[in-house]
This record gives structure tokens, C-alpha cells and sequence, in this order.
């Protein structure tokens, strides 16, 4: 986290750092693993991406988007790993801070109730300074979107223009995005828009809030 006089923020992320709650009061199932929690707090940042939970390689190497969903992320929002790692600029954000496990036929679980319920709102609290969010997967536009969202996913992404307005007008633009992993290859094959009208949108607004 960047070094700034917010020493609450720094005390938020030291916190979370440290959180067990999904082994000592979960609301389920307890993690079936150490909990190893992700997360980039900034009190500069102007955007903040906010995602589903860590996959196992970024459990494993307790940085976020250490992944090809990474590589591609980065590519959609046209900047590179300096600036993507440099809390000053860019907060990471997940509604699951620890990877969740895997259910029985080897994809992830969805991310832990728990992180939501105790973290997120002090921590978009404690950054008012965001003014971009990238907004991935159900569970993320759920929280951030509200009455925004649509059905699902595809329906949310699909009326990217009308959200970015809404939401702008509300005080933090949200731009909503598919998971940038594999297993979208086939719907970003049947949907040409997303990389030849959605995308040049999204690197300008990524670059307009890098500039502020």
C-alpha cells in the first residue's frame, strides 16, 4: 500500500492481512485452508478493480493476478504490470480476500460471504478518492452495481454504456466486465464488440483516471 498519511487505511489493510474469520466464525464451512488473504488498499488510487476471489496461483503467490486472467486484464485496460502493481495508482479489491477451495469438479467456489460482510464497506469507506471501478463477474456487480445490475453477466456487460452513465452520475463510474480467463474465449469469439467498441472506451477511461 502506498505510504500516504492515511495511517487508518494502512491499520485496515494490516487488519485484513490477519483476518481468520472464514476458520474461526465462518458462516458455513470453515476455508479448507490457511487463509492467506489478497487484497490492495490505496489512499490515492483513482481506480479500484474489483473482482470475484484468488485463484489458486495467486494464493500461492499472495499477489494478485499472477495469471493469464491477469495478463489479459491488463491488456483490456491497456497499461502494463508497473503500473497495474503500483498501489498508488490502482487498488485490488476482490469480494473473496482468500481463494475459496474448489468444488467437485475442479473450479473454484464462489468467494466467501464472510470478506463482504466484515471488510468491504469500511474499505470503500476509507477510499473516497476512487473514481473507477472495474467491476468483474456476478458477485462483484452485485455488490457494487445494485439496482444497476442486470439478470446476469452478459446482460450487465451488454448495457456497459447505460451503467457507465448511471454510475457516473453517481459518483464513481463503474465499467463491468466478464472474468478475463479462458472459459470466456468462446463468448469474446461471439461478441466482436466487446474488443472493437467496449474496449477503447475502457483503456480511455483507465487512462483518463491514471492522468488525474
Amino acid at each position: 500500500m502506498d505510504e500516504g498519511p492515511d495511517r487508518g487505511l494502512s491499520e485496515l489493510q494490516s487488519a485484513i492481512g490477519h483476518c481468520r474469520i472464514c476458520v474461526e466464525a465462518p458462516l458455513r464451512q470453515p476455508l479448507p485452508h490457511a487463509p492467506r488473504p489478497v487484497c490492495v488498499l490505496s489512499s490515492s488510487a483513482r481506480i479500484a478493480i474489483c473482482g470475484q476471489a484468488p485463484g489458486t496461483r495467486v494464493h500461492a503467490s499472495g499477489r494478485p493476478f499472477t495469471d493469464p486472467s491477469g495478463d489479459r486484464l491488463r491488456d483490456w485496460m491497456g497499461i502494463g504490470e508497473t503500473v497495474f502493481y503500483d498501489a498508488a495508482q490502482v487498488a485490488i479489491v476482490p469480494m473473496g480476500f482468500c481463494f475459496p477451495g474448489l468444488d467437485a469438479k475442479g473450479g473454484d467456489l464462489p468467494p466467501r460471504r464472510e470478506c463482504r460482510l466484515a471488510w468491504h464497506d469500511r474499505v470503500f469507506a476509507a477510499m473516497p478518492q476512487i473514481r473507477l471501478k472495474l467491476v468483474i463477474g456476478q458477485y462483484a456487480q452485485a455488490y457494487h452495481l445494485g439496482k444497476l445490475r442486470k439478470g446476469s453477466v452478459r446482460e450487465t456487460v451488454g448495457a456497459w454504456r447505460e451503467i457507465l452513465e448511471a454510475s457516473r452520475a453517481q459518483g464513481v463510474a463503474a465499467l463491468c466486465l466478464p472474468h478475463p480467463s479462458w472459459r470466456n474465449n468462446a463468448w469474446l469469439k461471439k461478441n466482436p464488440w466487446f474488443e472493437e467498441e467496449y474496449l477503447p472506451v475502457l483503456r480511455a477511461e483507465v487512462a483518463a483516471a491514471l492522468a488525474e
